[in-house]
């Protein structure tokens, strides 16, 4: 034990919960050569560069297949993301402009554009295109590491670490591509200098279920490095040198949860009961259909919430009707007649995709977005809605419609609908009857006017994210607002108890989809206020049936 260290505890925020113990050890990364030098044939130079290009592309596309397994294609469509950067026109001319321009060698080039390009993004007023600054780097780092193996002056890219396993991983922050590298009985725990409880770590830790916290700031230093510590991901501390007594308490902790893990498989193929016997329907989110198997093992009741954006995302040029059936049947199919609630597209803001060529907007992520973009674009909102219909016959399914705002939107909605099945009737393509028609709940606006809205729905499903971040006037994408962004904000309870309220008033059932549904410390008000359903990460599902089974 190092006395100068003894009992030292840094706090940050908690990405994924649990208990971790390990040496800490600072994530070592090579430094492509960014160097400057003149190359005499700058044919052969470009052609280092597409050669390295094209494999950096071939790993992608070996890392998306490998993720699928491990984190679902909701978080491995990070990396076909990362394939279309590395076909950018833009991205690849400048490169070669470079090199041409000033006979550099590739990795300068690289170093340079990939650089430039970051400047570009930060500087944008998308949040979704400033998110892609830390991708650019990505995938360049990427590149000029490859250069360098080719060069032999690598031998092999991947995670360095000086120690041996277990470990407490230190960085500043990590990529999608190192995140997913991780070996969790060599990683014990993450932490870092920088990032966000939003970020692709936090996303990806929690999907392998790796202690992690976040934001420590410059607490964190290179020092530290060797040193035996605690990850309390429960409280946000880390504990650098803890004595005897400290670790015996931990180590006590972590056999508790442990067994309250183990006693998880007691509620499996369990109704979702409280303890006076209510029942809540407890669904999972999903983004794609690479999840079924993960939403089966987990024992979710159903699908609250399936973001069809994601199609969009993956694809190339606007999926047609014909794709989209495919994809929603399959899923539908897969469910066994579980219910399946697919929101219709939720395009904008944060998530877009080139080919909708979306103007730049000042504030976007209250501009031309989800049902705003698909009523200012009737065909291609009917043509999701016909693919929808037609997949209805395959399970048991629901549409609901995202940030509505007035009546008005869900009465055009529902006319478009009607055409739709209109269309596929005359057609001799069948539906089903009666499939279940909801909004989401986002805006304040839907939430007051609650009473309005259920005479025209079966359902609501309240997205607390959205809701949070517009009642409160907080982009919930700058970390800077962290402190600000308070789900329990008497404001942000109170439109979700209006919206309750409403719905059981007018005989419809009201759900919730947003984080706040996986909240253990807020589950007793949520049954308390009467909420029915409740859509998480399938990983929860266990643990917060055993939870609600003591609660009410």
């Amino acid at each position: 034990m190092d006395l100068a260290y003894h009992n030292q505890t840094l706090s940050g925020t908690i990405a994924n919960k649990g208990i971790a113990f390990g040496r800490i050890c600072f994530l070592k990364r090579e430094k492509a050569e960014q160097i400057k030098k003149t190359v005499d044939n700058t044919n052969d130079e470009i052609d280092r560069f597409e050669k390295a290009r094209l494999h950096a592309i071939s790993q992608l596309g070996a890392l998306y297949e490998a993720s699928l397994e491990k984190l679902g294609e909701q978080n491995a469509v990070v990396f076909q993301i990362h394939q279309m950067m590395l076909d950018d026109p833009e991205y690849i001319s400048s490169i070669h402009n470079l090199i041409i321009s000033e006979k550099s060698n590739a990795e300068y080039a690289v170093t340079t554009v990939a650089h430039r390009f970051e400047k570009q993004f930060l500087e944008m007023d998308n949040d979704y295109m400033r998110g892609r600054a830390g991708d650019v780097i990505d995938v360049s780092r990427r590149i000029n590491e490859i250069l360098m193996m080719h060069a032999g002056k690598l031998e092999h890219r991947g995670l360095r670490f000086s120690i041996d396993g277990p470990i407490i991983l230190a960085t500043d922050d990590l990529v999608p591509s190192e995140t997913v590298q991780l070996d969790q009985h060599t990683v014990t725990g993450i932490i870092t200098s920088k990032g966000s409880d939003r970020s692709h770590t936090a996303i990806f830790a929690r999907t392998m279920g790796i202690p992690t916290i976040v934001c420590i700031g410059s607490q964190l230093k290179e020092e530290y490095e060797g040193l035996y510590a605690i990850v309390d991901a429960n409280a946000g501390n880390v504990i650098i040198c803890p004595d005897d007594e400290i670790i015996c308490k931990y180590r006590e902790i972590k056999r508790t949860d442990d067994v309250q893990s183990s006693h998880l498989e007691d509620y499996r193929g369990k109704a979702t009961l409280t303890r006076s016997g209510a029942q809540i329907r407890l669904y999972a989110n999903s983004g794609s259909l690479a999840d079924l198997d993960l939403i089966k093992a987990s024992d979710a009741e159903g699908i609250g919430l399936f973001r069809s954006e994601y199609i969009y995302m993956q694809a190339q040029d606007y999926p047609t009707e014909e794709e989209q059936f495919k994809i929603y049947r399959d899923v539908l199919k897969g469910m066994d007649n579980k219910k399946v609630i697919i929101r219709t597209l939720d395009i904008g803001a944060d998530k877009t995709a080139e080919y909708f060529m979306l103007k730049p907007e000042e504030n976007p992520a209250m501009g031309v977005r989800a049902i705003r973009l698909c009523l200012n674009n009737r065909a291609l909102f009917k043509t999701q809605l016909r693919a929808l219909y037609r997949a209805s016959l395959y399970g048991n399914l629901s549409v609901m419609i995202p940030m509505v705002t007035s009546v008005e939107e869900v009465v055009e909605c529902k006319s478009i609908i009607e055409e739709a099945k209109a269309e596929l009737s005359s057609q001799g393509l069948g539906y089903k009857q009666g499939v279940e028609f909801g909004v989401m709940i986002e805006t304040p606006a839907a939430a007051l006017i609650s009473d309005e809205l259920a005479q025209h729905v079966d359902f609501f499903s309240i997205g607390t994210n959205d809701l949070t971040q517009f009642t409160l006037a907080c982009d919930r994408q700058n970390a800077e607002l962290g402190k600000y962004l308070n789900p329990y904000h008497h404001g942000v309870i109170r439109l979700i108890e209006m919206t309750v309220r409403n719905g059981h008033a007018a005989g419809i059932w009201v759900g919730i989809c947003g984080e706040l549904a996986s909240d253990e410390k807020f589950l007793g008000k949520l049954i308390q206020i009467g909420v029915d359903e409740m859509s998480v990460v399938p990983s929860s599902i266990l643990s917060l049936r055993a939870k609600i089974a003591t609660l009410g």
